[in-house]
């Protein structure tokens, strides 16, 4: 514009024009002169645990000769509903980065991971060339393995108490036999074997009886209705699934059976107890599939599951969820027969979004009338505990959150009370 008053200025112009696309072109021919000049691969666990952090790594690779600045966008999967997933990122001439992050899933199923974007600058700063590296790949969420292996090492170790798990005292001892061994101080006097003291001659001798082992655990999941709501970005299922996984692989490390059944108004699986190396293989692809319906529980047609299909007397934890003492009492009839034959511990779930409304301070007229039915619903949950107590039926009210160490403690509990 100004050469158009100032011819000189024209030229000037000019020569600069051709510069600038002197310098693009070579920007571009060093951008564009490598085929490849970016390489990136993701690395992922075989498998992913909901609800947990799991590892993903992208390899990436500069071939370039100069300093690469440049730009990475993973293609993340549509359930974890990351759309903002981006790292800025420079990497030295003809060296290679590394970037970590985790995933938490909480959703079971398959997952997509897609193509590996990279926008990189180049070395003038006034080009930029696009990488889209395939890089799909599709992994199964599972329940969480990643607790269960947490709380196996510690029910291995015995430091169980590390999870929040209480240590319950025992109270007698058990029946099944182990050995005779030399009494040592602390030891129960009244285990004495009077017939080896006199044998050995000087020293005595006791009685040492091990816990009872090989005894019946059976993980019972509702995928009702009332199995669909969610807390804490899982479903009620989710949450009694990762706990069933966890219960009965401690129930397995302390020399018990572990057994699954699932559902809702039909059987949707049965698998019986047992403790052989590949049962926890078979809890795990059981569970991985297992999905909620909008239909009603029906326990009548458990009952008769459980009458025909478990023929000893074991331990039955039922996990499901009653928003009303109605609708616990039309279910009474086929509990007390359940717990005619077995050991029942019925599972139910706290509202925490209750919790938060009764403890939240009341402002204005509406919200005393929002608190005064909350409290309501709370002692409706508190009722159907004594209603279950009154009928000789165990139960749990827990907050979701912490479902497993509770039921864990339950568990614990009832063995060294030599209930099971």
């Amino acid at each position: 514009m100004a050469g158009y008053f100032f011819p000189s200025l024209y030229n000037m112009a000019s020569l600069v024009l051709v510069l600038l696309l002197l310098t693009v072109m070579a920007d571009l021919l060093l951008l564009y002169g490598k085929k490849a000049g970016i390489v990136a691969t993701r690395q992922l666990p075989e498998r992913l645990s909901i609800s947990d952090g799991n590892p993903v790594s992208l390899f990436i690779s500069n071939r370039y000769r100069f300093p690469a600045v440049m730009q990475v966008i993973d293609e993340l999967p549509v359930q974890l509903q990351i759309r903002d997933w981006e790292r800025q990122l420079t990497i030295p001439a003809t060296s290679s980065a590394t970037i970590a992050y985790e995933v938490k899933p909480f959703t079971r199923g398959e997952y997509i991971f897609d193509n590996i974007n990279v926008i990189i600058n180049g070395p003038l700063r006034l080009t930029r060339r696009r990488y889209s590296i395939n890089a799909r790949h599709t992994v199964k969420v599972y329940p969480s393995f990643i607790q269960m292996r947490r709380f196996q090492l510690l029910a291995v170790t015995n430091r169980l108490q590390e999870a929040g798990i209480k240590r319950m005292r025992r109270l007698g001892h058990s029946t099944e036999f182990e050995q005779i061994k030399e009494y040592v101080r602390g030891d129960d006097y009244r285990t004495i074997n009077w017939k080896a003291t006199a044998r050995r001659g000087g020293s005595l001798m006791i009685n040492n009886y091990s816990d009872e082992k090989s005894q019946q655990i059976y993980c019972v999941i509702n995928k009702g209705r009332v199995m669909k709501m969610p807390f804490g970005g899982m479903t009620l299922l989710d949450h009694a699934i990762n706990a069933s996984l966890v219960l009965s692989n401690v129930a397995m490390v302390k020399q018990d059976k572990a057994g699954l059944i699932t559902f809702a108004e039909k059987l949707d699986s049965f698998l019986p107890a047992d403790k052989k190396p590949g049962q926890m293989n078979l809890i795990l692809e059981s569970l991985y599939k297992q999905q909620t319906d909008f239909l009603e529980a029906d326990y009548e047609k458990l009952y008769a599951i459980i009458r025909s299909r478990i023929t000893n007397r074991g331990l039955v934890v039922l996990f499901t969820n009653f928003e009303s003492l109605e609708g616990l009492k039309r279910e009474m009839p086929a509990f007390k027969k359940i717990a005619h034959y077995h050991l029942l511990l019925i599972v139910f779930f706290e509202n925490t979004a209750i919790r938060e409304l009764i403890h939240a301070a009341a402002e204005d007229l509406e919200q005393v009338y929002i608190k005064t039915i909350a409290e309501k619903f709370a002692f409706e949950k508190r009722q159907m505990v004594k209603e279950l107590q009154q009928n000789g039926i165990l139960s749990i009210l827990t907050a979701p959150e912490q479902l497993t160490v509770n039921t864990i403690n339950k568990y614990l509990e009832l063995k060294n009370r030599n209930y099971i």
